[in-house]
């Protein structure tokens, strides 16, 4: 009896985070390893990844992690992943592999665990066996994987788009795709991101001559962020610039390698005459690229905007580009940034997300590929619910029958015995976030988060106090020490009564006679007293730290 189970460690249900687990039998397969970022809540939170418990604690049945493309939302979690299981065998293209070396602290150590694979050539692991197709997305070398089981093939599509002028290292095989349906899909993993939009992405996914407006309207400087892995972008930028005057400065040291090291192995057709360096910077004609390496979007340009940053100094004549149309969760976010760009006088652009879309499957290219595969059960992934759940309607529009469309959580698994969907099997694995902050690859815990919320929100009171060692008498304090709570100097009431309080908290747990002090008391007590006693002046809750020392 040969058993499958399919589910999601992250990319249901949210953007980004992507992580898909195939188990068949006994070999686990890992599609994908992402992170996404924390826009509505930041509270320090660098990025998040998913947990993978259930890897480390099966990690000797894991075949290996295969990574679609070199974006952050489906490799920025491999880093970590490493971290914890250090035999991990990672596969991905020449270019994915290139871009997760940028991200690995140290590459060399990882050399054995990266295994360069090519789209059309198969990769064997017992019983079963890997082929990657060629797909078309904003980044040269993706491709989707065809996991090749006795009772058929699991499909996962990654991010793709059918869009017939993109060739080369962007083209998409759509003879080897319809090759594989005729052979027989047992299941299909199609993205959802665009399911909601009508019509195909193409050609809403081309900026060209948008770009070239943007450079014949504003002949000053223009600083353009960019994302560093959406090279069909950058491309499109030199095209575009190559027929100016203009000269482009890389800035940030990350970006410079990837788009260098992209021209130097051809994903980037670009010559090398029309990049400037920081002598350009200020030139009145310069493009300047700017982006954010692993850090939450528009960070780069907001220190540029708040006048932090080193190099570049906004003038009144500077254009600023925004090269990408927001996608969800970040839309707020833009529109903070251009308010304040507009309110330092400097004009800015930035493309419309109902004109420009990223390059990601909508409606019509959707039932393409489903005609293409014709799968017998239908797994909508990575989106929001309503986007999975427009997608399976899609699905369902096109013939498959509704109990064969499977719309799930992350952990849900969905389980086949023998090529049949087992719908009695109700099998949920844990699944949870990881917060990483700063280098540390640990999770730093939701306990820290409500610390920081709490301190965000009603600020943070210091007592401090210093007694006799010998008689255990107060001889100094107590102090009081305040920060994000009250404005000192016209709250001086509340800081004496303060005083009182700790004051008398202290006597009251001193016992001369013992030569004892119960601090543990003390201090809770303080917490307590003072808790309700700046509730009720101030109706906030702020975080009470007590400090006791003898001398």
């Amino acid at each position: 009896m040969s058993k499958i189970n399919i589910f999601s460690l992250g990319g249901l249900n949210e953007n980004g985070k992507n992580m898909y687990v195939v188990e068949v039998d006994k070999d686990i397969f890992v599609f994908d390893a992402g992170l996404k970022y924390e826009n509505d809540r930041p509270l320090g939170i660098d990025y998040i990844i998913p947990n993978y418990d259930y890897l480390v604690k099966n990690q000797k049945r894991i075949k290996g992690i295969f990574l679609t493309h070199g974006h952050e939302g489906n490799m920025g979690a491999v880093p970590d992943l490493l971290g914890a299981m250090p035999n991990l065998t990672i596969y991905g293209t020449k270019l994915t592999l290139s871009l997760l070396k940028q991200d690995l602290k140290d590459p060399k150590r990882y050399e054995k665990n990266l295994k360069e694979i090519r789209p059309h050539f198969k990769i064997s692991f017992g019983k079963n066996d890997l082929f990657p197709i060629q797909v078309t997305h904003s980044i040269p070398d993706a491709v989707c994987y065809v996991l090749y089981t006795k009772d058929g093939a699991i499909v996962y599509t990654g991010d793709f788009v059918f869009d017939h002028t993109m060739q080369g290292a962007y083209h998409t095989d759509i003879g080897k795709l319809a090759y594989v349906g005729k052979q027989g899909v047992l299941c299909l993993l199609c993205e959802s991101l665009y399911a909601e939009r009508l019509g195909h992405t193409s050609p809403m996914n081309r900026v060209s001559s948008f770009i070239g407006e943007v450079l014949a309207k504003n002949p000053k400087r223009i600083i353009a962020t960019v994302f560093p892995a959406h090279f069909y972008r950058i491309q499109e930028i030199f095209n575009e610039v190559a027929k100016t005057h203009r000269k482009i400065v890389i800035m940030g040291k990350g970006l410079q390698t990837t788009i260098l090291d992209a021209i130097e192995q051809g994903y980037i057709q670009a010559s090398l005459d029309v990049i400037g360096d920081l002598s350009n910077l200020n030139d009145a004609n310069s493009v300047v690229l700017i982006s954010d390496e692993k850090e939450k979007p528009f960070a780069n340009l907001e220190r540029i905007i708040k006048g932090f940053d080193k190099y570049i100094k906004l003038k009144e004549s500077d254009t600023i580009f925004i090269t990408e149309p927001a996608y969800e969760g970040i839309e707020r976010r833009l529109a903070l940034v251009m308010d304040e760009i507009a309110m330092l006088g400097v004009n800015a652009v930035s493309l419309s997300s109902k004109k420009h879309l990223l390059h990601h499957a909508s409606r019509e290219d959707l039932m393409l590929m489903i005609n293409l595969m014709q799968p017998k059960y239908y797994f909508p992934v990575k989106g929001e619910y309503r986007e999975q759940y427009a997608n399976a309607t899609i699905a369902e529009e096109l013939g498959l029958p509704k109990e064969n469309i499977l719309l799930k959580q992350n952990g849900d698994v969905v389980t086949f015995v023998n090529g049949v969907l087992d719908d009695k099997q109700t099998l949920h694995i844990e699944t949870d976030e990881l917060l990483i902050d700063g280098n540390t690859s640990d999770d730093i815990g939701n306990l820290v988060l409500k610390d920081r919320e709490m301190l965000g929100e009603n600020g943070i009171v210091i007592l401090s106090c210093t007694l006799s060692k010998e008689t255990k008498e107060i001889v100094a304090g107590p102090e009081v020490l305040t920060r994000g709570f009250i404005y000192v100097k016209e709250h001086q009431d509340v800081l004496e009564e303060t005083k009182e309080i700790v004051k008398s908290v202290i006597e009251e747990n001193i016992f001369p006679g013992e030569n004892k002090v119960d601090y543990t008391k003390i201090k809770n007590d303080v917490r307590d007293l003072l808790g309700k006693y700046y509730y009720k002046m101030t109706e906030s809750k702020p975080m009470i730290i007590t400090v006791i020392q003898e001398i």
